[in-house]
């Protein structure tokens, strides 16, 4: 007996694996705001962009969790920071590399899961229109 009968269940079984690789990016989140979000916030403390989000760690788990996903925003993507001051050049280069990586990682997985769940929700709705 199959479990996978047809391309709805298919789609099905991929967003219930996306929802678990959801709390699995939420979780790691939560690991990395309560391990290092000090040294984050100490390695970047002249950049306004990160600073002006840093009320966030006192918001209790959700805080935490928007703060390190605006910091691996910001470390992933500097480009547009750097462009309108918000971030400071020599706070970027001294940003420790391994955690840099683990934040691009987090950022990066953090764009596949919701693009992932996107599809599956546009696949089933299309199914459900078309009959497929």
């Amino acid at each position: 007996m199959s479990l996978i009968k047809s391309t709805h269940d298919f789609l099905a079984l991929l967003g219930g694996v996306l929802i678990v690789g959801l709390f699995v990016w939420i979780g790691v989140c939560l690991y990395l705001a309560y391990t290092r979000l000090d040294e984050m916030l100490e390695r970047l403390k002249h950049c306004s962009a990160v600073m002006n989000r840093a009320p966030l760690r006192h918001g209790g788990p959700l805080g935490k969790v928007l703060l390190v996903g605006g910091i691996s925003g910001i470390v992933t993507f500097p480009g547009i920071y750097l462009k309108h001051g918000g971030v400071s050049a020599d706070d970027l280069s001294e940003f420790p590399a391994s955690l840099k990586k683990k934040l691009a990682v987090l950022q990066w997985c953090g764009i596949g899961l919701l693009l992932g769940g996107v599809a599956c929700a546009a696949g089933i709705k299309l199914i459900k229109v078309y009959g497929a």
